[in-house]
């Protein structure tokens, strides 16, 4: 139950949920015998981090140098930045938290591994890095034929601990999105271990095999050789991960409330929630999902989530829906990580208890 006293547009957390999921992806990947390391962008709140770490998590994944910052000052001493990093300020930083704390670093660049090695050496300290490959969205990540040559040459480089290999794939089957994500997963683990082998065919110690994400995680676990998975929006849960088959929307423990503010006709509503409290990142009809809207409306299953401008969240409805001014509604975002970066601060619905928690590593620039 939410009282009337939390102001709109807001995020609230079912708890109970939310410990649920994290224990059951910890349980999944427990069963596997590999490593998990959840990726914090998605929450980006340490004392969710800590739930995790409790319930069997190797460490933490974060995006970038900030939200490292912000669960080492929590007390999180095992973080994996999965980014490249070469500016030379945040370089001296990344020098410095490796003294402090085990950290591992994402390369992609022989550029940027010699920034990293000459932060290194000027630290005083070895810096640990893993390998981004590209295995198939064309971002970061070195070209997989590519990568080879460029692990030699990072284990050869002086200040730098070459731990291995890591890639984020998605659900991505022979190139194309899909929502076969158990075939996805086991391909990505597939490619990953094979081009691990092909390093160490060239004399190089690969340490970590770094995968998968929240869909395909559970499947990339199983197959022999991938060290370590990577999921995020597990914790939560959001309507894309319903739509891949990962989760029903009964377990989406995260939903943005937001007021009914307007009705100007009988077929549609306005709420107080636009572009600046719902991400936009995934959009409506993206395929393979084919999503209806930019959310899933508990209190209306038929209604669809058209449209947005800054504030304004557009609603087609029935106009046989009982629906006033100053009615609450609940929706499960398309898109929860980027949805959670909006809002400074989330409510957590504990045991009949409310508790607004900071979104602490939200926004952050470096």
């Amino acid at each position: 139950m939410v009282t009337d006293r939390l102001e709109t547009p807001c995020i609230v957390v079912d708890a109970n949920q939310m410990r649920c999921n994290i224990r059951l992806m910890a349980e999944r990947i427990d069963s596997c015998g590999v490593a998990l390391r959840p990726h914090a962008k998605t929450h980006k709140i340490p004392e969710i981090a800590k739930l995790q770490i409790e319930a069997g998590a190797a460490g933490i994944t974060v995006a970038k140098l900030s939200e490292a910052d912000v669960m080492e000052a929590a007390g999180i001493r095992d973080i994996f930045i999965a980014y490249p990093v070469v500016d030379p300020v945040k370089l001296e930083k990344v020098a410095r938290m490796s003294s402090r704390i085990r950290l591992i670093v994402g390369v992609d660049s022989l550029e940027g591994a010699s920034r990293i090695s000459a932060a290194a050496l000027r630290g005083g300290v070895r810096i640990a890095v893993r390998l981004e490959v590209d295995t198939g969205l064309r971002r970061t990540g070195a070209p997989y034929e590519a990568a080879v040559e460029l692990a030699r040459r990072l284990n050869g480089m002086e200040g730098l601990d070459f731990r291995g290999i890591y890639t984020f794939r998605g659900n991505v089957l022979n190139g194309r999105p899909t929502l076969e994500v158990e075939e996805a997963g086991a391909e990505e683990g597939r490619l990953m271990v094979a081009l691990a082998e092909r390093i160490r065919a060239e004399g190089v110690e690969v340490k970590d095999v770094s995968i998968g994400s929240t869909p395909t995680a559970p499947y990339a676990a199983k197959v022999p050789g991938v060290t370590e998975v990577r999921p995020g929006t597990y914790v939560f849960n959001d309507r894309m991960q319903a739509a891949l088959g990962t989760c029903g929307l009964a377990e989406c423990a995260a939903k943005v409330r937001v007021t009914l503010v307007s009705r100007p006709y009988p077929d549609l509503i306005v709420v107080d929630g636009g572009s600046k409290t719902f991400a936009t990142d995934v959009q409506p009809d993206t395929r393979p999902l084919q999503l209806q809207g930019f959310g899933y409306i508990e209190e209306l299953p038929h209604a669809v989530f058209e449209r947005m401008s800054e504030e304004h969240g557009m609603i087609r409805v029935r106009p046989e829906d009982v629906l006033e001014v100053g009615d609450v509604l609940h929706i499960v975002p398309n898109h929860v990580c980027s949805t959670v970066n909006l809002h400074n601060n989330l409510v957590l619905l504990d045991e009949g208890r409310e508790r607004v928690v900071p979104v602490a590593a939200r926004g952050m620039l470096t």
